[in-house]
């Protein structure tokens, strides 16, 4: 399995791993060139960039992907089903995909929306310094914690039914209440098991702003 590092042009506030491949993604590529980290590839329409720091982003990727502005896919996307594309069971964990723009934010969270997405949805981490996103198709499924992630939350993408088992809230049929996300709930010393009914879940591990 591929482990993929794909660097978003928002705010990164934190990285870490250890990866095999580095992905910029219209700005993101600059942030991995000022930390002297591998550009295996670059994409995007680069309307954030200079013509000046384009340049040295074609000059210093691998590989160099321009798309045009005019896109049905955020960069974002485009860049996954790329990735994806050349290695189908690669794990991507994207870095600056949080805390910018609240409109790129939502269209992060909800990436498996995206039909060619879905099947590898799995497949996707969203990271940043406090918070650890993943996604989970309809079925059962073992979340396990995250180490210094206080919080756990669970957010579905339609109106579907979700069951929260051996976490501190358990959400059953026999518990069950209504809401578009259900939020800080905590691990008590073992995994959490979630069922989806269809669709997919949205589980957010997070912490206080130190």
């Amino acid at each position: 399995m591929t482990n993929i590092a794909l660097f978003t042009g928002g705010i990164i506030d934190t990285w870490q791993g250890d990866f095999d491949f580095y992905v910029g993604v219209d700005r993101g590529s600059l942030f991995l060139l000022e930390q002297n980290l591998p550009l295996n590839m670059a994409i995007g329409d680069f309307d954030s960039v200079s013509e000046t720091e384009l340049d040295c982003i074609k000059k210093e990727a691998q590989n160099f992907y321009l798309a045009k502005p005019e896109k049905n896919d955020t960069d974002t996307e485009m860049a996954l089903k790329l990735i994806f594309s050349q290695y189908p069971k690669a794990k991507v964990t994207i870095f600056g995909a949080l805390g910018g723009r609240i409109d790129h934010e939502l269209s992060n969270l909800f990436l498996p929306s995206d039909p060619e997405l879905y099947p590898m949805m799995e497949q996707i981490t969203l990271c940043n310094a406090q918070n650890h996103i993943c996604f989970y198709p309809k079925g059962k499924h073992l979340v396990e914690k995250v180490p210094n992630m206080t919080y756990v939350s669970f957010m579905t993408n339609d109106n579907n039914h979700l069951a929260i088992i051996g976490a501190k809230y358990e959400l059953t049929k026999q518990l069950f209440f209504k809401k578009q996300i259900y939020t800080s709930n905590e691990f008590i010393n073992q995994p959490i098991t979630i069922d989806v009914s269809s669709g997919y879940a949205i589980v957010i591990q997070s912490k206080d702003r130190s």
